[in-house]
């Protein structure tokens, strides 16, 4: 199900009428909660072995990647690639169950 995205005013006027307790807004359920803390894990635990991995291990990574050694690359430009699509699995996916979320209520 497509939904329209609320505007930054609308989001801002939905947080000030929440903060005055004027509207609820729904918690998630426990399932998605669950969700939601494993992907969390699962992705902490990715980042820190592209964050630290390298590091630890570059002298055996001594192959090169499009010229360059594969341990300056990682720390150049592969980890910072990394967490971008860390940051975009997880804003896919949490708007994807949220959606769900809010399609079975």
């Amino acid at each position: 199900m497509v939904t329209r995205r609320e505007s930054t005013g609308t989001c801002a006027i939905r947080f000030v009428l929440y903060a005055w307790g004027m509207v609820e807004i729904p918690t998630p359920s426990p399932a998605l909660k669950k969700r939601q803390r494993r992907l969390t894990v699962v992705l902490l635990v990715v980042w820190a072995a592209a964050s630290f991995g390298p590091g630890f291990f570059a002298r055996s990574l001594s192959f090169e990647v499009w010229g360059w050694p594969f341990h300056f690359w990682m720390a150049a430009q592969g980890s910072i690639l990394i967490f971008i699509a860390i940051v975009v699995v997880y804003a896919w996916l949490m708007n994807r169950w949220e959606a769900e979320e809010l399609a079975e209520r």
